[in-house]
């Protein structure tokens, strides 16, 4: 198995620490599994930074060929649950196709102090001439 982590130049770099945005998991017969770091965004309130995110996410995909209809996992962590429809409106404005399976937490504070939310994903990659 080949898994290769990656910053790709093309997306947002890591936030004041040291870790990989990607990491690529090659696949028997081809194709691979993309497990994204969970990304915050700028934004002066939920919408703003939900937006921010899912660009962010969708520029780290596109470095590996992939895009967010190939999202097949998304983890979300808000700072507060009652702006839930806040973020799942901006989140239907990104994922258009079949909703990938999900889960949704509230956390009481992420590790950059203004961000109020964090969303990690896992997307699959067709290998190629599929």
């Amino acid at each position: 198995m080949q898994i290769t982590l990656d910053n790709p130049a093309s997306a947002p770099q890591p936030a004041n620490a040291y870790y990989s945005q990607v990491a690529r998991v090659e696949l028997p017969g081809g194709g691979a599994l993309l497990y994204l770091s969970g990304q915050v965004a700028d934004g002066a309130d939920l919408t703003a930074q939900s937006r921010g995110v899912f660009e962010a996410i969708d520029a780290l995909l596109g470095a590996h060929g992939a895009s967010l209809a190939d999202i097949i996992n998304i983890r979300t962590y808000l700072t507060d649950i009652d702006k839930l429809h806040e973020y799942g409106a901006v989140r239907r404005e990104f994922l258009t196709g079949t909703a990938p399976t999900s889960m949704t937490f509230e956390a009481a504070r992420l590790f950059k102090p203004d961000a109020l939310i964090e969303v990690e994903v896992v997307a699959a990659v067709a290998a190629a001439g599929e």
